[in-house]
C-alpha cells in the first residue's frame, strides 16, 4: 500500500508570508530571553557579538534554511528529512535520517514553548482582575509578592495561590485554539493568524514602548537603561561565555536550526523570490528584539529598581524580568489592568504564531511519510502536544521543561545547524547553492556572503559545538549538580525525546522502503 501523497499547499500573498515568517521568528525569546541575556552579559558588552553572529551566523543560516526549503519543496518535501535526501541527489542515504532533528527538534519545543505561552494568556487574565497586583507595602515586597504568585500558578500542586486546575485551563484553551488554527492548513489558519496577530503584537509593542520611555524617574531613570544596553565595556569582550550567549541567542531568536523556516519555505514557488524576503524576515525579527523587547523590558525595570537591582532580578532566569519585573512594574502604573493585559497578550502573540510554526514540521512530516491528511496531522500534533504537555505541567519543579529546553532548544540548535550547513556548502555544493538561492532573487546577495557560508559560518559553528560540549554539554549530560530526587524525573524526559527521534527514524525507514517498492 503506497503512501498518498498530499497536495502541495502554497502561500496566498507575500505579505502574508513575510508575517507569518516573522511570527515564527518574533517570539518569546524577543521579549523575554534577549533582555535576560543582554543584561547577565553586560548590555552594550553583549552587543557586540551579537550583532556580529547575526551577520556571520544569522543571516546566512537564514538564507540557507529558506533555500533548503524551497528547494525540498519542488520535489514535493515539506519536512526535512525529505529536504536532506533531495539536498544529497539521494546519493547520501544517511542524510534523511539527520533530517529527523528537523521535525522531532521542533516537536519537542513546541510541546514545552506552548505551555509557557499558556502562561502568557494566563496571566493576560490575571491583569484584567488585578490578582497579582499590589501584593506588598512597597516595589521590592511586590515584586516578590508577582514572584510567588508565579510559583503558585506553576505548582498545580499548591491551591493556595492559583495552582490547581488553573494552569491546565488556559493550557488546554491554547491548545484547543492551535488545533484549529494548524487544521485550517497555510492559507486559511497560519497566513491570516499572522496578517492579524503580527501587526497586533508590534501596535501592542510600539504603545508598550512609548509608555516605558516616558516614564518619570523613580530608582532611576529610563535613559539609564538604555545606557545600560548601549554602552559596552570593552574589557569584557575576552569572555568567550559572552560570545557563546550571543550566539546562542541569534540562534533561538531567528529560529534557524530548527526546521520549522525550511517547512514555511517548501510552500514556496520556484521562482518566489527568497533572498529580500529573508532578509526583511530577519530584519523585522531584530527590530522586535533590540528595538522593543531590549527597550521596554530593561529600561522599565531600571526605573523602579534601579540597575543593579534590574541585573540582580535578571541573574534569577528567563522569566524573571519579563514576568516578575515587568509585572510589578505594570502594576505601579495608573491604568495598570490595561498595561498589564497589552503586555502579557503581546506575549501570547508572540507565542503561538512561534508554536504553529514549531509545529508545523511535524505536521508536515506526517502528511508525507503516513499519509495523514491535514486536519488529522493537526489533531495528532495537537494531541501530542496534551499529552506530553500535562507532563510538563505536573513535574515542571523537577527541571523537565530546562531539560528539553537546553537539549532541544538550545544545544541541538547549532547541532542541526552544522549538519545543515555541510549539506548544503559541500555536499550539495555552495556554487549549486549560491545559483539555488538566487533563482528569481529580487536582491543580490554581497558576494562576501558566498565564502562566508562556505568557510566562515561552518568554523563558528564547530568553535561553538567545541565549546558548548566541554563546558556545558558534557556537565548537563552528566546531570552534575542535579538534586537526586530530580534525577529519575529528568530521565524520562531525555528518553521521551529519544523515543521520539527513534520513532521518527523508524517511519522514514518504512515510507523510503515503500517508496521503492512503488518504484
Amino acid at each position: 500500500m503506497s503512501v498518498q501523497q498530499p497536495v502541495k499547499e502554497q502561500w496566498g500573498t507575500r505579505i502574508g508570508l513575510v508575517l507569518a515568517m516573522a511570527g515564527n521568528a518574533v517570539g518569546l525569546g524577543n521579549f523575554l530571553r534577549f533582555p535576560v541575556q543582554a543584561a547577565q552579559n553586560g548590555g552594550g558588552t553583549f552587543m557586540i557579538p551579537y550583532f556580529i553572529s547575526f551577520i556571520l551566523l544569522g543571516i546566512p543560516m537564514m538564507w540557507i534554511e529558506w533555500g533548503v526549503g524551497r528547494y525540498g519543496g519542488r520535489f514535493g518535501h515539506g519536512s526535512v528529512p525529505g529536504m536532506f535526501d533531495v539536498l544529497t541527489d539521494r546519493k547520501k542515504h544517511w542524510a534523511k535520517y539527520f533530517g529527523i532533528l528537523g521535525v522531532v527538534m521542533p516537536l519537542v519545543v513546541f510541546i514545552y514553548y506552548t505551555y509557557i505561552t499558556s502562561w502568557m494568556l494566563g496571566f493576560s487574565f490575571f491583569s484584567l482582575t488585578g490578582k497579582y497586583f499590589g501584593l506588598g507595602d512597597d516595589v521590592q515586597a511586590r515584586a516578590e509578592g508577582v514572584r510567588n504568585f508565579l510559583a503558585t500558578y506553576q505548582d498545580v500542586g499548591d491551591t493556595s495561590g492559583v495552582g490547581g486546575w488553573m494552569p491546565i485551563l488556559f493550557f488546554a484553551l491554547t491548545m484547543v485554539f492551535l488545533g484549529w488554527v494548524l487544521s485550517r492548513g497555510i492559507r486559511g489558519g497560519i497566513e491570516k493568524l499572522a496578517l492579524y496577530g503580527v501587526p497586533l503584537l508590534f501596535f501592542f509593542a510600539i504603545v508598550l514602548l512609548v509608555r516605558i520611555l516616558t516614564l518619570p524617574p523613580a530608582a532611576a531613570s529610563p535613559a539609564e537603561g538604555l545606557n545600560f544596553i548601549w554602552n559596552p565595556d570593552w574589557a569584557s569582550l575576552g569572555n568567550a561565555r559572552v560570545w557563546v550567549a550571543a550566539a546562542g541567542q541569534i540562534f533561538f531568536t531567528l529560529s534557524v536550526g530548527m526546521g520549522s523556516i525550511q517547512t514555511y519555505a517548501s510552500y514556496l514557488r520556484r521562482k518566489d523570490d527568497i533572498t529580500l524576503t529573508g532578509l526583511s524576515t530577519a530584519a523585522t525579527n531584530e527590530f522586535a528584539e533590540v528595538v522593543l523587547g531590549g527597550t521596554i523590558a530593561i529600561p522599565a525595570a531600571v526605573v523602579f529598581f534601579g540597575v543593579s537591582g534590574a541585573m540582580a532580578i535578571a541573574q534569577g532566569g528567563s522569566f524573571d524580568l519579563g514576568i516578575v519585573a515587568m509585572g510589578t512594574v505594570l502594576g505601579e502604573l495608573g491604568g495598570s489592568q490595561i498595561w498589564g493585559f497589552i503586555w502579557f497578550f503581546l506575549l501570547f502573540i508572540a507565542g503561538i504564531t512561534s508554536c504553529v510554526a514549531l509545529a508545523s514540521p511535524t505536521i508536515s512530516f506526517l502528511q508525507e511519510e503516513v499519509g495523514m491528511t491535514r486536519r488529522g496531522a493537526a489533531k495528532m500534533v495537537t494531541l501530542l502536544g496534551i499529552g506530553i504537555g500535562l507532563f510538563h505541567i505536573f513535574f515542571l519543579q523537577h527541571g523537565v521543561l530546562d531539560e528539553w529546553d537546553y537539549w532541544a532548544g538550545t544545544f541541538g540548535l547549532v547541532v542541526f545547524a552544522a549538519i545543515e550547513i555541510f549539506l548544503f556548502s559541500w555536499i550539495f555544493g555552495i556554487n549549486r547553492g549560491w545559483d539555488e538561492l538566487h533563482e528569481g532573487a529580487d536582491l543580490r546577495i554581497p558576494a562576501f556572503y558566498k565564502p562566508v557560508m562556505k568557510w566562515v559560518t561552518p568554523a563558528f559553528l564547530a568553535i561553538l559545538l567545541v565549546w558548548w560540549g566541554w563546558t556545558e554539554a558534557v556537565p548537563k549530560l552528566m546531570m552534575d549538580g542535579v538534586a537526586a530526587e530530580d534525577v529519575p524525573y529528568l530521565w524520562v524526559a531525555r528518553a521521551m525525546m529519544v523515543a521520539m527521534a527513534l520513532t521518527g527514524i523508524w517511519l522514514i525507514k518504512r515510507s523510503w522502503a515503500r517508496k521503492q517498492l512503488d518504484g
